[in-house]
C-alpha cells in the first residue's frame, strides 16, 4: 500500500530545514544549500584559487506559495554588489529590481500563465468593484450624483462574476502546483573563483510552459529533483480523493483558495439579486437573505482565505511576515474582506439614519483594497526570480559541512 504523500515527490513532509507556520499542516518552507557545481571542467590548480566564491552562502528557498506561483526564490550570505567574486542579479527589494519589475507589468503579457491570469482577473474585477464602490457611495456622500439603479446593480453583477471566475482559476492554480523540487537557478563557479548565479532553462513548473494554459509535458532538472513517474499527471482539473485525504487537506494554500471560492461563489448570490429587476422586488425579509446574508457569509469566506494566505508565508502563526510579497496581498485583501462583509452586516439596518453611508463607504474602501491587492499579485505573478540577502545562510553551510 502507497505511503501518503508518496505521489509528491519531493514534497518535504520530513526534509531537513523544512518549517511550517502550524505544526499539524504541512510544511511552507524548506531551505536547501545549494552545491556550487564547476561552470566548466577545471583542473586541479584551478579549483585552489576559489576562495572567495567559497566563502558565499546561497540556499535555494522552496515556499509553497511560491511553489503554486511558480517562483523560484533564491538566499545568498552576501550581497551581490557588495561581493566581488560574485555575479547574479540584484536583490529583489532593491530599487532598480522593483521599478524593473513595476515595467514588467506594462511589457508583459504571458496568458498562458495561470498566476499571471488569476493577478488580472482579481485586478479587473477589484476595478469593477471601484466603479460600483462610486456609483454607491457618491450618490449617499452628494445626491445631486445620483446614478441609475443599474448602475450599482450591473457593475456588482460583473465584478461578482469576475471575482467567481478568479476564484476558480485560483483553485486550478492550487492543485497543480509542481510536485517535484524545482530550485529554477544554476549556482556555478568558475576556474577563477567567480560564482555565477543564473535562471535555471529547465524549469518544470506549468507556468514557464509558453503558448498553452495547459501543462503537456515534463522537464527534468539536473540533479536538483527526484525524478518524476511515469504515471504523474501533468494537468489535474480536481484532485482525486487520496490526494485530497493524503495532502491537500493539510495544506494551508489549498485550504485558502477553497474558501476563497466558497466565499466568492455564496458572495455571487448577493451581486445576481443586485440587479434592479431582482432588488427592487424583494421584501424586507427576502432581501436580508438573499442579498444581504450572502454577502455576510461571502465575505466571512475572503476573511478567512485572507487570513491563511498571510499565515501561510509566516515564520509562526502569529508571527507577521512584512518582507514577503504574499503577505502583503493577503493583508490587503483582508481589509477589502473586512469591508465587503461590514457591508452586509449594516445591510441589515439600512433604514437606521446613518447606516447607508456606512455601508456604501465600507465597500468603496474595500474596492480600493481588493484592487492594491490585486495589482502587488500581478507584480508577484511576472517576479519569477526572487534573489535575498540573509546572512543566516551562511551559518547553514557551515552546519551542512
Amino acid at each position: 500500500m502507497p505511503r501518503a504523500h508518496d505521489h509528491f515527490h519531493g514534497r518535504h513532509y520530513h526534509a531537513e530545514r523544512a518549517t511550517g507556520p502550524v505544526k499539524s499542516l504541512n510544511p511552507t518552507k524548506r531551505y536547501l544549500i545549494a552545491d556550487k557545481k564547476p561552470l566548466h571542467a577545471e583542473s586541479d590548480a584551478g579549483k585552489e584559487s576559489r576562495p572567495s566564491a567559497e566563502s558565499l552562502g546561497v540556499a535555494y528557498v522552496w515556499r509553497s506559495r511560491d511553489n503554486r506561483k511558480g517562483r523560484h526564490a533564491l538566499v545568498i550570505s552576501v550581497d551581490p554588489r557588495k561581493h566581488d567574486a560574485t555575479k547574479a542579479p540584484r536583490p529583489s527589494n532593491s530599487y532598480h529590481q522593483t521599478l524593473r519589475g513595476i515595467l514588467k507589468m506594462f511589457v508583459r503579457y504571458p496568458v498562458w500563465d495561470v498566476s499571471y491570469d488569476v493577478a488580472i482577473v482579481f485586478t479587473i474585477g477589484s476595478i469593477i468593484w471601484v466603479i460600483n464602490g462610486f456609483f454607491s457611495w457618491l450618490p449617499v456622500l452628494n445626491p445631486s450624483t445620483k446614478f441609475s439603479d443599474w448602475a450599482g446593480g450591473l457593475t456588482a453583477f460583473i465584478g461578482a462574476t469576475v471575482f467567481e471566475f478568479g476564484s476558480i482559476l485560483l483553485m486550478l492554480e492550487a492543485v497543480n502546483e509542481n510536485r517535484a523540487d524545482c530550485f529554477g537557478w544554476a549556482v556555478e563557479e568558475s576556474v577563477d573563483g567567480m560564482l555565477h548565479l543564473t535562471h535555471a532553462d529547465n524549469c518544470k513548473h506549468a507556468h514557464a510552459q509558453k503558448g498553452t494554459f495547459v501543462k503537456q509535458s515534463s522537464k527534468t532538472l539536473d540533479n536538483n529533483t527526484t525524478e518524476s513517474t511515469g504515471n504523474d499527471r501533468m494537468w489535474s482539473w480536481w484532485p482525486t480523493w487520496y490526494e485530497l485525504r493524503s495532502h491537500y487537506f493539510f495544506d494551508i494554500g489549498f485550504l485558502a483558495c477553497s474558501s476563497q471560492t466558497f466565499g466568492a461563489t455564496v458572495f455571487w448570490i448577493s451581486g445576481f439579486t443586485a440587479l434592479p429587476p431582482i432588488l427592487n422586488n424583494l421584501s424586507t425579509p427576502a432581501e436580508n437573505g438573499v442579498y444581504w446574508l450572502p454577502q455576510v457569509i461571502g465575505g466571512t469566506g475572503f476573511i478567512v482565505s485572507s487570513t491563511l494566505f498571510m499565515v501561510e508565508v509566516q515564520p509562526r502563526w502569529y508571527i507577521p511576515a512584512p518582507g514577503v510579497l504574499g503577505w502583503h496581498i493577503g493583508l490587503w485583501n483582508l481589509i477589502g474582506a473586512i469591508g465587503f462583509t461590514l457591508c452586509g452586516a449594516l445591510g441589515f439596518g439600512i433604514t437606521h439614519p446613518g447606516v447607508e453611508y456606512a455601508l456604501t463607504l465600507s465597500t468603496f474602501i474595500g474596492s480600493w483594497a481588493f484592487l492594491i491587492g490585486s495589482v502587488i499579485q500581478w507584480y508577484e505573478s511576472l517576479n519569477k526570480y526572487p534573489i535575498w540577502v540573509d546572512q543566516k545562510i551562511e551559518r547553514l553551510g557551515k552546519r551542512k559541512s
